[in-house]
């Protein structure tokens, strides 16, 4: 019976960011300080943020490294100006729920159900060729169908980006 309740409470501790209270859905989307592709995003991603944010999508940024310290953070957030709300994700629960492998990647939930992991569009081809037409915007193709009322299923894309260390 303990060990019921000890789970219960690791899972409501994951859930925090995940299963909004009143949003359409949760956008987490996963960023390393140290990536040249995470920083090339944050237009884009500030964008989405302002865009969506007001329209009942609950939405965070989740730094992935696992030794970055909240004073680098924040220190990094100054300086790219970003103003979505931040965590540090040291223990990688966020990137496991979200199955995220690579950053900069968005992962979406609805009522606590990922719908959505991967890239958030298909500007970048390799880590060194990018797209300047014919993009597609993944992420916010899905957050327009949540908006209109439809829950997804489950779809996953490939980022390009910077790898997620792995925990020890």
């Amino acid at each position: 019976m303990q060990s019921m309740v000890i789970l219960s409470l690791l899972l409501a501790a994951q859930l925090e960011l995940v299963a909004p209270h009143g949003e359409k859905a949760a956008v987490l989307f996963f960023i390393r300080a140290d990536c040249p592709i995470s920083n090339r995003y944050v237009p884009e991603i500030e964008r989405i943020y302002k865009a969506y944010g007001h329209r009942g999508f609950d939405i965070h940024l989740v730094y992935s490294e696992p030794d970055l310290s909240i004073e680098a953070m924040q220190a990094h957030r100054r300086e790219y100006q970003l103003s979505a709300p931040a965590i540090t994700d040291p223990e990688h629960r966020y990137v496991k729920l979200a199955h995220i492998h690579t950053t900069p990647s968005a992962a979406v939930f609805v009522n606590g159900r990922l719908v959505y992991d991967g890239r958030i569009d298909n500007r970048f081809v390799s880590f060194s060729k990018t797209r300047t037409s014919g993009i597609q915007h993944d992420l916010t193709g899905v957050l327009d169908a949540i908006e209109a009322g439809k829950t997804p299923p489950l779809r996953e894309t490939s980022a390009v980006g910077c790898a997620v260390e792995d925990v020890q």
